[in-house]
């Protein structure tokens, strides 16, 4: 019964967080609205979703939030400093071939957008077998090296999540 009003527990939680940050004030009228979103949302959809991805919330989840807030905050300055020091003909741009481990279209796409939201990258496509991504790095000196980092630092801890 509850497997059946509830299809997507995190998806019903993320969408009344969202409703409630939308509605910007607390009401017990914006919070009814927002459950009713949340759980009607997503029994609308899960028939869309047949293989839905098992994800494991909990420390592991945390950690890579955790880790990908900072990273962003520390390539913001990396890349302030680039932009204000060095001269463009300095910089070692490259185009970076990833090899995924991951299978799950969800967990590709959840490290595409990290890659992405990490200044000084960008995910540009994933292989038509999805087993590689293509990432463009502005500044990188050991393109080998930031592939290696991407799989230890993003992929490896998404592997734990989307167990």
């Amino acid at each position: 019964m509850i497997k059946k009003l509830l299809p997507h527990p995190a998806l019903t939680v993320t969408l009344i967080i969202v409703w409630m940050l939308l509605a910007n004030r607390l009401t017990v009228g914006g919070l009814v609205l927002g459950v009713m979103v949340g759980v009607i949302v997503p029994i609308l959809t899960s028939p869309f979703w047949p293989d839905r991805p098992k994800v494991r919330f909990g420390p592991a989840t945390w950690g890579y939030l955790g880790l990908v807030l900072w990273d962003i905050v520390t390539a913001s300055f990396q890349i302030a400093m680039i932009v204000i020091f060095k001269r463009s003909k300095d910089l070692r741009s490259a185009w970076l071939v990833v090899p995924l481990d991951l299978r799950s279209p969800e967990a590709i796409t959840m490290l595409a957008g990290t890659i992405s939201m990490t200044p000084g990258t960008v995910s540009c496509d994933v292989s038509s077998c999805g087993r590689a991504l293509l990432v463009h790095a502005l500044d990188t000196p050991d393109p080998a090296a930031e592939v290696a980092r991407i799989k230890s630092r993003y992929e490896a801890r998404l592997m734990r999540i989307f167990a």
